[in-house]
């Protein structure tokens, strides 16, 4: 059969098959490739993704929520005494009884509404297929958005009591040899009072981030403007006070080297409802810059702001500390004039006591003013973790040695657990144990007392505290107006507590022991 193939072209296939190939030309095996993005390999991602992120938010989990409110507030009235001027009992032959008077109170909150949004696009939901649903994703973590922003309007929001003006530092020189600034040089310190809204912008904590940290570097923003999901925007106080009238000032003392350095300590009376307290220092008033943040109303300086820093004229002299968008939270609400909360404002410079006997002090102060005045005491203690580290040093070395506890594994004996920690304190007054307990947002230098109920009998309260809502948590898909979904959790209420005296704080508190 002729398939009309010259013998020309069989000899040149003859040749080809019995020739060596060389290696550059074709690759005849497979080798790992050198990269992730080289050659033919397959990507080892894990599914799903890991949500490493904290969700922490133990007052809302705790207060109970109710979900019948309607009109615009929630009303309240509270019978607060009954025979207020301590009528006697005693009765004479035929005649009547001395006729008792009851005093009553009547509150109302504003309901507000609450919410966030987000969205995931067109593109990233084929982008994910067989990997993760972004859909289901991105409403789960609104929601949790949602809940760590009312845990802390829970706590610290601030919606009707403006903090008013920070007071004017007093200014002293601390000394030589305790820091950078130069003798014979004038200091200008000034200051502003933070709520808990404006000391997280500078501390951040429990935002849904980890590792965040005190940074002198940010400028504090005095009003927020948000940019809204339908191109709206509100605007509002970050939680900053006004700032003090004027700097207070001080020139450090003459020496006789050119060597010696000073610091400089600075205070201010502590302002109703702050938390924090940011500082401002510079050689003159001008050049006064961010230089310390604080959660007591006193600072000692030792060194000059850093470059960059904002500034103390960049401030605003305008009240910025109430957000009209919230509700008061319970900090907010138990600083409110007549609440008949316990307020115990420490000095400057006081640090929590021992009483010597397995307690605190300051503690102590707190107990027994709750028992005079309303026969109450509280169930737990919430506080920053710098505090608890305190409290464990003063229980354990005020007296309370035999408190040590050494576990021993009889499988290895030469094995010591060692340490403690203090997970409730007795309540002297109530002879009750008070649970104490670390709470994400509470910041350092303030601690709140909480009680559960009241132990009057036949109070109809339910609950202290309650969420009062005209509508719980509820989701939106709304309708397409671009390529993606848009999803927005809402809630609209207001938080309640029935009796602010069966609460307390105690606040100003510095660091050790």
């Amino acid at each position: 059969m002729d398939f009309g193939i010259s013998q020309a072209t069989l000899d040149l296939a003859r040749a080809a098959w019995g020739a060596t190939i060389p290696a550059s030309d074709i690759q005849r095996a497979f080798t790992s490739p050198a990269s992730a993005t080289q050659g033919l390999i397959a990507y080892d991602l894990e599914a799903p993704s890991k949500k490493l992120y904290p969700l922490l938010t133990p007052l809302r989990n705790k207060i109970a929520r109710r979900a019948d409110g309607y009109s615009i507030q929630s009303n309240w009235e509270v019978v607060n005494g009954i025979n207020i001027t301590n009528l006697d009992i005693g009765v004479s032959e035929r005649n009547r009884g001395g006729v008792i008077n009851q005093s009553t109170a009547r509150y109302m909150a504003a309901f507000v509404e609450c919410g966030l949004e987000t969205y995931a696009t067109w593109k990233a939901d084929l982008a994910s297929k067989n990997y993760e649903d972004v859909k289901a994703l991105a409403q789960i973590q609104l929601l949790q958005s949602c809940m760590i922003q009312e845990e802390f309007l829970d706590l610290g929001g601030m919606a009707t009591i403006p903090m008013g003006q920070t007071p004017t530092p007093t200014v002293t020189d601390a000394g030589a040899a305790l820091g950078t600034l130069l003798h014979s040089q004038a200091y200008y310190v000034g200051c502003v009072a933070l709520n808990l809204k404006g000391y997280q912008q500078l501390a951040g904590w429990n935002m849904g981030i980890t590792g965040q940290s005190m940074s002198l570097t940010t400028a504090l923003v005095q009003q927020i403007t948000r940019a809204n999901a339908d191109g709206s925007s509100d605007t509002y106080g970050a939680g900053v006070a006004i700032p003090s009238a004027a700097c207070g000032t001080v020139t450090t003392g003459t020496q006789s080297s050119s060597a010696d350095t000073h610091a400089i300590n600075a205070t201010v009376t502590p302002l109703n409802g702050a938390v924090g307290y940011a500082w401002y220092m510079g050689t003159s008033a001008a050049t006064a810059a961010l230089v310390a943040v604080t959660t007591t109303g006193s600072v000692t300086i030792t060194s000059l702001p850093a470059a960059g820093a904002q500034l103390f004229s960049a401030l605003a002299a305008t009240d910025y500390s109430c957000n009209s968008l919230v509700y008061d939270g319970m900090l907010t609400q138990l600083y409110k004039a007549g609440s008949g909360a316990t307020i115990n404002t420490l000095a400057n410079g006081a640090k929590l006591t021992s009483n010597g006997y397995g307690g605190i002090t300051e503690f102590d102060t707190v107990f027994t003013n709750m028992f005079n005045l309303y026969r109450t005491g509280p169930d737990e203690i919430y506080v920053n973790i710098q505090q608890l580290m305190d409290i464990n040093a003063l229980v354990i070395s005020g007296g309370g040695a035999p408190l040590f506890r050494f576990n021993l594994d009889g499988n290895n004996p030469g094995n010591i657990d060692a340490g403690i920690v203090v997970g409730s304190i007795l309540n002297p007054a109530t002879n009750r144990k008070v649970q104490i307990l670390v709470h994400p947002n509470m910041p350092p230098g303030t601690i709140m007392f909480w009680s559960n109920s009241v132990p009057y009998p036949l109070n109809d309260i339910g609950s202290l505290v309650l969420k009062h809502l005209r509508r719980d948590y509820y989701a939106i898909e709304w309708p397409f107006t671009k390529r993606s979904y848009d999803y927005g959790v809402y809630f609209d209420g207001v938080l309640k507590n029935y009796f602010p005296p069966a609460f307390a704080i105690v606040n100003n508190i510095t660091q050790g022991h």
